[in-house]
């Protein structure tokens, strides 16, 4: 009940905040919130240039299209926006084993550990920077903002630690499960991985576009803050990517809908009027939301020929369970 609760505490406080985003549409300025969008589309775009370069780096011998790869990156972000748990990355991996001839999803999955190096240091680097503001409480006292979606930890540590050993335990479990039952599976993790055997290689075609994404993602939230009339500065720009790290650690509500708006309503605290805060910081995450789907979608329907996004995840479940258990497509490593 402790998680329901804390789910129910985020979709409070982004409720409460989308009032204060409705009554302010008309102080929006529109043309550079276009902008912020614009960046944050070349943000996604760029991003699947990384991926396209990691499964290519894998599979040398079959030819790869970066429309394949870019549409299935666009479908799982649209997903992601509307679906908590990270949904989206069932459907990307779906998408993109029907589009590379003989892939295996082990392979793709860990491709997707690649891009994450990068990721996971740039987004320690600013929860650290955050910290060392003095914007946000001290660490251990994150858990206590409301609608942050950690609140349930301290009032239920059994359970935390519970969920904790209980995660440690199934992925062990998992791991000598697959490497028991699929001889092959070892073989197909470190395929995905191929491209981190050639550093100048991966610097030059993964961390470079990845980085390139970034300052656009920078750009993307400078002119969204300006949209809404918040401080747009070096330091606020760091610390909303701060609050994004953050709010999705726990992935109760798609994209920390909720926990988005109490860390960005506590960091702004004596920079903007506590309104103004909630409208931008729901204002952004619908915008950035309407985007992303509307990126998938077209994903969906021009590169794909569907619009059952629900039946792409349902047959990537499906399809992973399956190779899981020993059944693969044919050609696969």
């Amino acid at each position: 009940m402790a998680p329901t609760a804390a789910l129910g505490d985020s979709f409070r406080v982004f409720f409460d905040s989308f009032e204060a985003f409705l009554s302010s549409l008309a102080a929006v300025s529109w043309g550079l919130l276009a902008l912020g969008l614009l960046f944050h589309a070349g943000f996604v775009t760029v991003r699947t240039r990384g991926w396209f370069n990691t499964v290519r780096a894998a599979y040398p011998d079959v030819p790869v299209r970066w429309r394949d790869i870019w549409a299935s990156y666009a479908v799982g972000f649209g997903v992601n926006s509307v679906v908590p748990a990270r949904a989206g990355e069932v459907a990307r991996l779906y998408l993109a084993h029907g589009s590379v001839a003989g892939a295996s999803y082990p392979t793709l999955a860990s491709s997707f550990l690649v891009e994450a190096i990068f990721d996971t240091v740039v987004g320690l680097s600013l929860i650290a920077f955050a910290l060392t503001q003095g914007t946000l409480p001290a660490l251990p006292d994150l858990t206590k903002i409301p609608g942050a979606g950690l609140g349930w930890i301290p009032r239920n540590p059994e359970l935390a630690l519970f969920v904790l050993t209980f995660v440690a335990v199934a992925g062990l479990a998992a791991i000598g499960l697959l490497s028991v039952r699929v001889r092959a599976f070892w073989t197909r993790v470190r395929q995905g991985l191929t491209i981190l055997r050639d550093r100048p290689r991966y610097l030059r075609e993964v961390v470079v576009w990845q980085a390139t994404a970034w300052l656009l993602r920078f750009a993307g939230f400078w002119f969204l803050l300006s949209a809404f009339g918040m401080p747009a500065t070096l330091r606020t720009v760091l610390l909303v990517f701060a609050v994004q790290a953050m709010s999705t650690l726990v992935p109760f509500t798609p994209q920390g809908a909720g926990a988005q708006q109490a860390l960005l309503a506590v960091i702004f605290a004596g920079l903007a009027a506590a309104p103004q805060v909630a409208a931008y910081a729901v204002g952004q995450q619908v915008a950035i939301a309407a985007v992303n789907v509307a990126l998938g979608f077209g994903a969906l329907v021009l590169v794909f020929g569907t619009t059952d996004w629900r039946g792409v995840i349902a047959r990537g479940r499906a399809a992973r369970t399956a190779e899981g258990a020993g059944g693969a497509p044919p050609g696969t490593a």
